[in-house]
């Protein structure tokens, strides 16, 4: 019997800089076969520690400016004076042959795709820290901001943490295998939902159909 693949999930996980969720992302990538991350497009420099094309595209704020004026970026915002978006068409090509689509994106993205994708399959997770001071501690251990700048992020970090209601999930990361594995559990329950499954309708109704005696 041929079936219908299901309908592929938009899954956001955001967080305050320094709290996870890059280093979760990247388990969940590694773990998930069926999982595709959405690489964002940024005017940032880039790290040292960052690859182009698998963590982000580095372009030009012109570049950028031409992306956002052709509505070729499903969401877009500007962080720390540098402007990140999620291109749009390979994300709606990929959900539309049933691929789970990770965004790693701060909450002004995830309120973007909430607004223009509601047609979609949309889940949405925010990691909390422990508190702030450990987030602090985190931030310095990374060692790639300046004492300013590290400074800035936590007092942003409070701003952002006050959207937490704006998502399905909320976990609070003391430990990074814990909140993996509770985020690994979020979505296989997800996928079993019974709207994310259309062949089930056509499954169920070759069963019923089936003249088989018992």
């Amino acid at each position: 019997m041929n079936l219908p693949n299901r309908h592929g999930m938009m899954i956001i996980i955001s967080s305050p800089s320094g709290a996870g969720k890059s280093t979760i992302c990247k388990m969940l990538l590694k773990n998930e076969s069926s999982l595709q991350i959405s690489v964002s497009v940024t005017t940032r420099e880039r790290r040292q520690s960052e690859i182009e094309g698998q963590d982000y595209f580095f372009i030009s704020k012109d570049d950028f400016l031409e992306m956002k004026n052709n509505n070729q970026l499903l969401e877009y915002a500007e962080i720390y004076g540098n402007s990140y978006g999620s291109p749009s068409k390979i994300i709606f090509d990929q959900l539309n042959q049933g691929v789970d689509i990770l965004f790693d994106i701060d909450w002004q993205g995830a309120r973007q795709i909430y607004q223009n994708c509601s047609k979609y399959n949309i889940i949405s997770i925010f990691i909390l820290p422990p508190s702030i001071n450990e987030l602090y501690n985190r931030l310095q251990k990374r060692a790639e901001d300046s004492k300013e700048v590290i400074q800035k992020r936590l007092q942003n970090a409070k701003t952002e943490i006050q959207h937490f209601n704006e998502y399905d999930y909320v976990i609070i990361n003391s430990k990074v295998e814990d909140t993996f594995k509770q985020i690994e559990q979020i979505i296989n329950t997800e996928r079993l939902k019974r709207h994310r499954n259309p062949y089930l309708i056509q499954f169920i109704e070759g069963m019923i159909s089936d003249k088989a005696s018992c």
